[in-house]
């Protein structure tokens, strides 16, 4: 007997149908948002999960060396002592003794000037003395007869053997023979002062050295014609070149940081890193005026016993307005709120005046650095500083040394890689064992 398997209702076929298709959209979305989670973990690590807080800065290990606080300026080395040498009368220049480079003492002969014209006057104006000294003599003669005729005519008078007449002859010719000697012997005073004058300008045709030194300089030339009636017509310059002055030009921003006495020192153009070093000896107080900028002239001088400075060489100076040596270092970028700010006075904060302090004082301040350790922790912390060239600041306090801080954010990865400042580092120096900027980073306080 055949059994007929019945087949299930409809509606029960439906039902498990729509029940199938929901399980397998169920396990799509299940499947889906596994693989969301697995890309965005691995993005997450690939991007964010291996990184270190620390790479994230730019950081500075706190150093110990020097800093110094500049002034810079330009300025050309010349001789401290020097002296030009000129022709005090005129005439052809037969003979120059010396060059350029030759060392001479007081005393030395440098030039001649042809001297037969002037030779010529002192024999002339000789010739003329002697001849009043010989009319002299004449006068002096005859003053002594009209002496003995006015005394015999007094005489003879005396004895009523003359006439008044006759006396007063006498007399006005013995006033007469003195008159003229007078007038005689001042004719040779005239002519005595006349030849010694001529005689100098002979003696001026010879030139010796006023001083002793090197001949810097010779701006006449041998054969040449001097005229010294219209001006002082210069031969050469002698200059003591033991002792040479820098004459520095100082803007009017600045000098007013200067102080004499300060310590002060400069380059020279192929000097390969040597320093001369001096005190600033004065500023002159009358400025020169260049397409409107105002310079200081400030003078100081230095020792050149091997004679390396020449005039004329350029210098490049540094004029010292504070400096400290082994002290620590941070650079200027790792200060956050800006140094002095927590040490103003309440007065000065609650907007009363307070008074200025002096331009070359580097008082402590306090300011806040962020400190980083290995862990990528970060901590706030109060500094006091010091002296700064606006490179590097020195710590009086608040840190020690190997303490690395934050000296600014790193650039994100997208950027060139060669641009990125170094993750970590100590105060970096410059060209002839200065600091970065130091040239120029005397202009901040």
């Amino acid at each position: 007997m055949n059994q007929h398997h019945t087949a299930p209702p409809p509606s029960e076929s439906v039902r498990r149908s729509w029940h199938s298709r929901r399980s397998l959209r169920y396990a799509a979305g299940l499947l889906a948002l596994a693989a969301l989670a697995a890309a965005g973990w691995f993005g997450w690590q690939k991007f964010h999960g291996g990184k270190n807080v620390r790479d994230q800065y730019v950081l500075a290990t706190v150093q110990r060396g020097d800093i110094e606080d500049l002034v810079s300026a330009t300025g050309t080395v010349q001789p401290r002592d020097y002296v030009d040498v000129g022709a005090q009368v005129s005439g052809q220049l037969k003979k120059i003794h010396v060059e350029v480079g030759s060392v001479v003492n007081t005393g030395d002969l440098l030039a001649e000037i042809d001297a037969t014209v002037l030779a010529a006057n002192v024999d002339a104006r000789r010739a003329s003395l002697r001849n009043l000294q010989a009319t002299m003599k004449d006068r002096e003669a005859q003053l002594a007869l009209a002496q003995l005729q006015f005394q015999r005519q007094q005489n003879l008078m005396a004895e009523d053997a003359t006439t008044a007449e006759a006396l007063q002859q006498a007399e006005a010719a013995l006033r007469s023979a003195r008159a003229q000697l007078e007038a005689v012997k001042a004719q040779i005073d005239q002519t005595d002062s006349s030849l010694r004058a001529d005689e100098a300008n002979l003696n001026y045709t010879r030139i010796y050295a006023p001083m002793a030194g090197t001949v810097v300089s010779i701006t006449a030339r041998q054969g040449q014609t001097i005229n010294a009636n219209q001006s002082a017509p210069i031969i050469m310059r002698i200059a003591d070149l033991s002792t040479m002055t820098v004459q520095t030009q100082v803007s009017e921003a600045d000098v007013g940081k200067l102080r004499q006495g300060m310590d002060v020192y400069f380059t020279t153009l192929g000097s390969q890193g040597r320093r001369w070093s001096g005190q600033l000896r004065k500023v002159e107080p009358t400025p020169t005026v260049t397409n409107n900028v105002v310079l200081y002239n400030a003078l100081f001088d230095v020792p050149n016993v091997n004679r390396s400075l020449m005039t004329q060489m350029t210098a490049q100076v540094f004029f010292i307005a504070a400096r400290a040596g082994d002290t620590l270092l941070i650079p200027a970028s790792a200060l956050q709120g800006g140094a002095g700010r927590a040490d103003r006075p309440r007065r000065e904060r609650s907007g009363e005046a307070a008074p200025a302090a002096p331009q070359a004082s580097h008082r402590p301040r306090r300011a806040t650095v962020k400190v980083i350790d290995a862990d990528g922790h970060i901590e706030e912390r109060q500094v006091e500083t010091g002296v700064t060239n606006r490179v590097q600041v020195q710590v009086l306090s608040g840190l020690t040394e190997g303490d690395q801080v934050i000296a600014g954010v790193r650039p994100p990865p997208s950027q060139n890689s060669a641009q990125r400042p170094p993750q970590q580092g100590g105060l970096q120096q410059g060209p002839m064992g200065m600091p970065p900027g130091g040239a120029g980073g005397g202009r901040g306080r």
